[in-house]
């Protein structure tokens, strides 16, 4: 077990390796001085020669690119200065000279925009997407398994065909155009009736009680979030209910005389969620991606709509930084689903 865990980390991280090379070398092909970017337009030319300095900007590409590296990996050399402790915030391990082989969290450099350091940002924006992913997963969760065993149970009928134009419509509706009918209709047409707006954030700013969470501004992005997964979990589960209420246990059961609820709920639910979990598991980190035009068109300050912003106004960091933390959680996700398959399921081979 300890072995195939290993393999999957290995995976992992060449992948995420795989991942650095690409963004890196996408983001130095495109246009645009980041010294200039990140001091102004109207800068002097030792402002300018400064900030190359800092990036690396004056190297070759080879070693900007070792110099990422380096500033990407949790172990880094760096120079033993009061600036260097101050930029990186390291812990010293080994004194090399000059230099010092330090531990530090990956330094994603800093806004061209806002002068930030980019994992500032991220640590500011990322909850506020994790909380709209989460709910979206719980909603499409909930719903999803309900229509898809109602389906099921009422299969060939009218409950039937509507659950599944549903889903049709929810998987063919891309989320861009979902979100833009849900915010005008629930937030703009219908606002007097549902109390909701068509764009506002977790978080708003209150001038007697100061930030406050305001929980009816993630009901819309939500729902348009979990509308594809809901659709996808709504088929499984029917396809699923289905084929185990075909099963001689189940007719057994019958047979005995249990009620319908408990042959459903108790023995054929059960046994048809495991589809269902699976593509639980994934589309969770599929959903902190998908969030980025959601967020945006909504307005909810997260992950996504600060990625977007970011792009529109070329600070690049951020939006590698973004794209870094996103292929980060894809991995991590999909290596503990491996590992937890393989020790639930026996059948999973551990080679």
């Amino acid at each position: 077990m300890l072995y195939y865990a290993i393999k999957k980390f290995c995976y992992g991280f060449a992948v995420m390796a795989g991942v650095v090379i690409v963004v890196f070398v996408l983001f130095n092909i495109l246009p645009g001085d980041p010294a200039r970017m990140t001091l102004g337009q109207r800068s002097d030319v030792s402002s300018l020669e400064a900030v190359r300095k800092e990036f690396g900007l004056d190297r070759s590409r080879p070693v900007q690119f070792m110099l990422y590296l380096n500033d990407l990996s949790p172990l880094g050399l760096h120079e033993n200065t009061a600036a260097d402790q101050e930029k990186y915030h390291y812990q010293k391990l080994i004194a090399l000279g000059d230099d010092v082989l330090a531990l530090k969290w990956p330094y994603l450099r800093r806004s061209y925009q806002t002068k930030r350091d980019v994992l500032i940002i991220l640590k500011e924006t990322v909850p506020n997407t994790f909380v709209l992913a989460l709910t979206a997963m719980i909603f499409a969760t909930l719903i999803g398994v309900f229509l898809g065993v109602v389906s099921a149970v009422n299969k060939d009928t009218w409950i039937d065909k509507a659950a599944n134009a549903f889903a049709i419509l929810g998987i063919s509706a891309p989320s861009f155009f979902a979100g833009i009918i849900i915010a005008w209709l629930f937030g703009f047409v219908l606002s007097d009736y549902t109390g909701l707006n068509m764009s506002g954030s977790l978080y708003s700013y209150d001038p007697f009680k100061g930030e406050v969470m305001t929980w009816k501004n993630l009901w819309l992005p939500m729902i348009t979030l979990g509308l594809r997964p809901l659709a996808i979990i709504v088929q499984l589960t029917r396809s699923a209910m289905l084929d185990v209420l075909a099963q001689d246990y189940i007719r057994t059961a019958r047979a005995k005389g249990l009620s319908r609820n408990i042959i459903i709920y108790k023995h054929a639910l059960r046994n048809a969620l495991n589809p269902v979990i699976t593509a639980i598991s994934g589309w969770f980190a599929s959903l902190l991606a998908g969030s980025f035009f959601v967020e945006y068109i909504f307005g909810y300050n997260g992950l996504g709509r600060t990625t977007v912003t970011a792009l529109e106004m070329s600070d690049f960091p951020v939006v590698m930084g973004s794209i870094l933390f996103i292929a980060f959680i894809f991995v991590v996700i999909n290596i503990l689903v491996d590992v937890l398959y393989a020790l639930v399921d026996p059948r999973v081979k551990l080679a």
